[in-house]
């Protein structure tokens, strides 16, 4: 990918959005049969499956905790969801480190003290990636904890935020956007992964890349809590829609 001249130009992006706009965003509960729980999301062309396992035995059992559930979540990107060269297969840093994190996003919600000496398996796997793959495998794990059954004080709902560079009546400029795709992800001057409790009012992930300002970063905020609270009320219609 050639990076462009322009990322956003008097306020229009690459793909038509506004800075404020997110992509059409799918998502299905009860996705895979063989889980305990699953969802399936797409935002924009990135496509995310989620898969929930447990509260089951913890092996090896010195890993149990004896008064809590612990949260063990895998991320990984499938070696033909990338474009170009393929992914080399298996886990990597990048992957290990995302793992962490969405484990601790995951945990902060789930009511873990219910189950101990147990383990909550969550797999996340990016089957196409088109940027914001965290964020939206984030979304999708959340819909299917609760299809799973697993008790949690609130669903998590993530997002991306960032900078781009662009033009406004043919001058310079730097926009904050929200719900990143893989150019502004690749090219863009700043890239915040956001995940929200909307219920609770809580962050259980941030992480930035780049150079931001507070003021920049503050509209970013307001931008990404308007697209979780979105999210928020599609992963409910979902598993209702499911249950009805």
């Amino acid at each position: 990918m050639e990076k462009p001249q322009t990322l956003i130009t008097d306020n229009k992006r690459l793909d038509g959005r506004s800075p404020e706009e997110m992509r059409p965003l799918k998502i299905i509960a009860g996705y895979l049969e063989k889980a305990d729980g699953s969802a399936y999301a797409e935002c924009g062309s990135t496509k995310v499956v989620a898969a929930v396992y447990g509260p089951r035995d913890v092996h090896p059992k010195h890993d149990s905790e004896a008064d809590k559930a612990i949260v063990r979540c895998k991320y990984d990107m499938a070696s033909f969801s990338v474009d170009g060269e393929r992914k080399r297969p298996g886990p990597d840093r990048r992957s290990v480190e995302i793992s962490k994190v969405c484990s601790g996003a995951l945990e902060s919600v789930i009511m873990t003290h219910r189950f101990p000496k147990t383990a909550i398996d969550v797999f996340v796997e990016i089957i196409q990636a088109d940027a914001s793959t965290r964020v939206t495998g984030l979304t999708a794990a959340s819909v299917a904890l609760a299809d799973a059954g697993i008790p949690m004080t609130d669903l998590i709902s993530a997002c991306s935020f960032g900078k781009v560079y662009g033009t406004l009546n043919g001058e310079p400029v730097e926009t904050v956007v929200v719900d990143l795709d893989k150019a502004e992800d690749n090219w863009g001057l700043a890239d915040v992964a956001f995940a929200y409790a909307p219920n609770l009012g809580q962050i259980s992930l941030l992480q930035m890349d780049g150079r931001i300002t507070r003021e920049e970063f503050s509209s970013g905020m307001s931008y990404g809590i308007n697209m979780c609270k979105q999210l928020y009320e599609l992963q409910k219609a979902t598993l209702k829609k499911k249950y009805e």
